[in-house]
């Protein structure tokens, strides 16, 4: 069938239980369960993880509302929700929306890869009687190998393709509907473990007693930051979401159960980490390397350790293939909606070059390791740089001014109204949106991007 006479037809949630969970999903990846625990044990702890939780409700919690306010309104990918709501130079937020699911996806691919591949060494027992300096050198060996990068990377990719392929209830619904229960059980499985071992008090103690010196505005400036994008805001992942909500959806119900959802996985992920890492005595300071070097060797030396290899590296993947549909969805939409090409066609052919854009990333700590960019760093994280310190913080700046300035509030209040009858917080989300969330925004754009 020739694309350009083709209709497609937009797919819908099945139930509410199926928006959230894939919301959830979306917003549940990598950032919770590799980054939060990482950034958290750099920053001191308690007073870090409240102050995120404060820019979950200041910042993530409107903009989320805001982008599904607008897909559910426009029935649109976000290129075409801001074309029929304003046009003009305002569907260049549709465009930064588009291309953060693109260029994100294609190194996020890369990172999954690496916890895929670490999920087949735990499932063949490769960490069990490892010596203590063997294990972190399973990492370098990885990314020492272009085509071990090269081939997990794939893998992943085509799993992402496959599951989009099925459409939004058949693929993206049914998908999360089976690995988000999962990836609770694993996780509140993990986290019981953690608060039963010798150092599950002292992990406690740390995350959620605040030591305020600790938080200075660097650290700040991470929570802002990790809250914006543990929630998958600014990369139109939430608003196209939003577009295939029935006209009953309570949205504000919906953005702050997804809310929760996230930060209880974060929350959790930071209750399974830390009690191993106080028990071994390992520095919870570790950084990047908390998951793929630290937790590894703990692995290898404890009792039952293959077992939990297992679980948390399952966990891990699981939660980097719930976001990966998600961004890739994005791409797809607008090719559906816009181009009108058939499902099929959009998903292979752009899951495809997110492949190829890709492959640069998953060649950086080897072959192109000579080769700099952004300020001398590699490309992964030049790409990095440019989606989370510039394109996610204006896209969803740019979110919050519009839903809060140029959208009119009789639209705005009557599409929450639409199943939120008579929403008596409308006032303090308003609020939010217009002042809080677009203020705090751009104190993270200007700081992350070198001009503040």
């Amino acid at each position: 069938m020739d694309k350009h006479h083709y209709k497609p037809k937009r797919g819908l949630w099945t139930s509410r239980l199926g928006f959230i969970m894939a919301s959830a999903g979306s917003a549940v990846g990598l950032g919770n369960i590799w980054k939060f625990p990482y950034i958290t044990g750099m920053h001191g702890g308690g007073a870090f993880v409240l102050f995120f939780i404060f820019c979950i409700v200041a910042v993530g919690v409107p903009i989320m509302i805001a982008e599904m306010v607008i897909g559910r309104h426009t029935r649109k990918d976000p290129v075409g929700a801001f074309r029929k709501l304003r046009g003009g130079p305002w569907t260049l937020v549709g465009w930064l929306g588009v291309t953060a699911g693109f260029v994100i996806l294609s190194y996020y691919c890369v990172v999954a890869g690496w916890a895929v591949d670490y999920l087949w060494l735990a499932v063949k027992g490769t960490f069990s009687g490892k010596h203590i300096q063997e294990v972190p050198e399973l990492f370098t060996s990885l990314l020492a190998s272009d085509l071990s990068q090269l081939f997990w990377q794939a893998v992943f990719m085509a799993a992402t393709v496959w599951i989009v392929l099925g459409g939004v209830s058949n693929g993206l619904e049914r998908a999360n509907k089976l690995m988000m229960p999962v990836l609770f059980l694993i996780l509140i499985v993990l986290a019981v473990r953690g608060l039963f071992s010798p150092g599950g008090p002292k992990a406690l103690a740390f995350l959620f007693t605040p030591d305020w010196q600790k938080l200075d505005a660097t650290a700040m400036l991470e929570a802002m930051g990790h809250a914006f994008f543990s929630l998958s805001l600014g990369m139109g992942a939430m608003l196209t979401y939003g577009s295939y909500a029935d006209e009953g959806t309570n949205i504000p119900n919906v953005a702050l159960t997804v809310s929760i959802m996230d930060t209880c996985v974060a929350l959790l992920a930071g209750i399974a980490i830390f009690p191993i890492v106080f028990t071994y005595g390992m520095a919870p300071a570790a950084g990047p390397g908390l998951v793929f070097k630290t937790l590894p060797i703990i692995f290898s030396q404890m009792p039952g350790g293959t077992l939990i290899a297992i679980m948390f590296f399952l966990l891990l993947v699981f939660a980097a293939l719930t976001s990966s549909i998600s961004l890739l969805e994005v791409v797809v939409a607008y090719y559906c909606d816009e181009k009108k090409w058939q499902r099929r066609n959009a998903t292979v052919v752009m899951g495809f070059l997110i492949f190829l854009l890709g492959v640069p990333s998953a060649l950086s700590n080897h072959l192109l390791a000579d080769v700099h960019f952004i300020g001398g760093r590699n490309f992964l994280d030049s790409i990095d740089l440019l989606a989370t310190n510039y394109i996610l913080p204006l896209g969803g700046l740019l979110i919050a001014i519009f839903t809060g300035w140029v959208m009119t509030t009789r639209l705005a209040r009557g599409e929450i109204e639409k199943g939120a009858v008579n929403f008596h917080y409308y006032p303090v989300w308003h609020f939010l949106i217009k002042y809080v969330s677009p203020v705090l925004v751009a104190i993270v754009f200007l700081s992350r991007s070198g001009l503040f």
